[in-house]
């Protein structure tokens, strides 16, 4: 199945990247542990692999990066 959307923002309250899965009406959230100053290939790599560990695929052009 694929996902319609991922996008990657900082959590200040958690210090953690989340990353949001959006299915149709449903999003997931999960964190993710890359650093704060990572660099966007990094971060776009993390988010690719936790769509994969739930399960999902995505096209890296769906994938936003809200610093």
């Amino acid at each position: 199945m694929r996902a319609d959307h991922v996008e990657l923002s900082w959590g200040p309250d958690k210090k953690k990247w989340i990353v949001r899965i959006k299915i149709g009406e449903e999003v997931i959230r999960r964190h993710c542990s890359a650093p704060r100053d990572a660099d966007e290939q990094k971060l776009r790599t993390a988010a690719e692999q936790t769509v994969r560990e739930e399960g999902y695929e995505t096209d890296p052009a769906q994938i936003s990066i809200v610093r």
